[in-house]
């Protein structure tokens, strides 16, 4: 039985992701390199850390690191400041509630900065339904890397064989599947070009998962 619901957030529970891009692209062209849409899409899930350092493999960029980290940061904060129509994912918010009523541990586990997921749960009131937020900052490698969901499986109130991990991306996925932990592909209009068949169920909407068929999945699973 499922007793802790791990939730990427990007795609997930809030699309931040024009933000990123447009703070992304912006910073491409100061620097003057030229990324195309396949690198981008590529780097899905990656941290913004990671991001940088593998920029700079491809690109002669002069900045460090955490310079080129620092200035990202101001451009997509100055941006999600002032993006009036920033929503939550049709139906997620529904969903953690239901789940966090019924006694279900959430856990966030988002290759976010700390800054960024403080912005969101602060701006949506997300704080009072996890137990523990994540942020992909504190770890070396990013998704598809399985660290960050290994330690959020740590914090648990239940062992891996009772958690499940909610993602959108290929790398995201992937890194649940190697953590070893049951996850749920969300098929969001926002996943186009993410391969989600690694996921062991995918759904296509919030209102296909409530406390119910959350904490049966397995056998939900084995009844397709």
């Amino acid at each position: 039985m499922i007793q802790t619901v791990i939730f990427d957030m990007d795609g997930v529970i809030v699309d931040t992701e024009p933000v990123h891009r447009y703070a992304y692209f912006k910073q491409f062209q100061e620097l003057n390199i030229d990324v195309t849409e396949e690198m981008y899409t590529s780097y899905t899930g990656f941290s913004t850390r990671n991001t940088f350092q593998r920029l700079k493999e491809v690109f002669t960029i002069e900045q460090e690191v955490e310079d080129l980290i620092q200035r990202k940061r101001t451009i997509f904060n100055d941006a999600f400041d002032n993006k009036e129509d920033l929503e939550l994912l049709e139906g997620v918010e529904q969903l953690i509630i239901d789940l966090h009523k019924n006694g279900m541990q959430l856990i966030l586990a988002s290759s976010a900065s700390k800054v960024t997921i403080e912005r969101v749960f602060s701006r949506f009131k997300l704080y009072d339904y996890f137990t523990h937020l994540v942020s992909g900052e504190d770890f070396p490698k990013s998704k598809p890397d399985p660290a960050i969901f290994e330690h959020a499986v740590t914090l648990s109130i239940a062992p891996k064989m009772n958690c499940i991990v909610i993602e959108d991306s290929t790398n995201g996925i992937k890194a649940a599947k190697a953590a070893g932990i049951f996850c749920v592909g969300y098929n969001s209009i926002h996943s186009e070009a993410q391969d989600l068949t690694q996921a062991d169920l995918i759904v296509n909407h919030f209102n296909e998962l409530d406390f119910n068929t959350v904490t049966n999945i397995h056998s939900k699973l084995r009844s397709i």
